[in-house]
């Protein structure tokens, strides 16, 4: 299908992501080797004007803040937060401190705060122990954001392994169009899954020698600037599995596969006066539907592969090297 202008989840109109990477070696033994990704879901706040939003679940092995509530309630009104497993807390407490200073009705004068962060567990090059993300990493990472951003092995991804080789953070754009209609379906990956010998790109080479590692997990956020609802958008989400799983995923016991997908085409405000509200969502019979299906499946398959393509050979803890994948010639 057809590509966005930057092929990244930016195309959809008001996405921004912002990173912070950590990178330093403290010892023989210990390495800093981690970081924080924010994914912003449009250009106004987040708070006040929220957005339809879903989670599919495809592998639990993870430890998320914030689905309970965006389930129930089919909306986001946070940044979506990418990073560590052991740093959850940390950047949970920086977005916090981001927001209330943004919006300080919060707590006060109106209602609580959801906010959804994900991980995935790079202790095997990073020092997770130490936890080296703090609060500020979490706001700087949103301060940082932009339509144009790294991939690879920085922010959250800096630490992940994907397929035996470095991996972090690829993302991917489609372009939808059907009479005379255009929109957009951008997806986000945090790849840190899967062992070497699964990985289905053509002449990928195949080292003997990568590591064996634990089972790992990714994170999928799949954006569009298409009309639809929270549960619309949660079938968007179970796509992004298929597209998971062209690449090679067997989805391991131990790994935490995770989506997270949304709309910024309507938002939500956080206050109305009237009992009621209207709003236009795209058929789900109609064939813009099925396009969205393929485009969410296209961006996730190939978002992979951009977080392995963009990646660089990292050092880490304890000596140990992961290499950057290549091609076989």
């Amino acid at each position: 299908m057809k590509k966005g202008k930057l092929n990244a989840i930016t195309d959809v109109t008001g996405v921004q992501v912002g990173h912070v990477t950590l990178e330093q070696k403290l010892s023989e033994k210990e390495a800093v080797c981690t970081g924080v990704t924010a994914i912003l879901p449009h250009e106004g706040n987040c708070f006040e004007q929220k957005v339809p939003a879903a989670s599919f679940v495809l592998n639990g092995f993870g430890k998320t803040v914030g689905l309970i509530q965006m389930e129930e309630l089919g909306l986001l009104e946070s940044p979506i937060m990418l990073t560590n497993t052991f740093s959850v807390a940390s950047v949970l407490q920086g977005t916090l401190n981001w927001m209330l200073a943004e919006n300080p009705a919060i707590g006060d004068s109106t209602s609580s705060l959801n906010i959804v962060v994900g991980e995935c567990n790079d202790s095997y090059l990073n020092s997770m122990r130490l936890m080296a993300v703090k609060p500020e990493h979490a706001e700087q990472a949103i301060q940082n954001a932009g339509t144009d951003f790294a991939q690879g092995a920085v922010g959250a991804g800096k630490g992940m392994i994907c397929y035996g080789v470095k991996g972090g953070i690829g993302s991917a754009s489609r372009i939808v169009e059907k009479e005379g209609l255009s929109y957009t379906a951008g997806v986000l990956v945090l790849t840190n899954f899967g062992r070497k010998e699964e990985l289905a790109i053509a002449n990928w080479k195949k080292d003997d020698d990568a590591p064996e590692k634990p089972d790992g997990s990714v994170i999928i956020i799949v954006a569009t600037d298409a009309p639809v609802n929270s549960r619309q958008l949660k079938r968007l989400a179970k796509r992004a599995a298929i597209g998971l799983g062209r690449t090679g995923s067997h989805v391991h016991n131990g790994s935490g596969d995770i989506i997270i997908a949304f709309s910024n085409a309507v938002t939500f405000p956080h206050k109305v006066q009237h009992a009621f509200t209207q709003e236009q969502v795209l058929r789900d019979d109609h064939e813009l539907m099925n396009e969205l299906f393929q485009a969410v499946i296209e961006a996730t398959e190939e978002a992979v592969y951009q977080s392995l393509l963009h990646a660089e050979t990292t050092e880490g803890r304890l000596g140990r090297v992961i290499e950057k994948g290549e091609f076989n010639h």
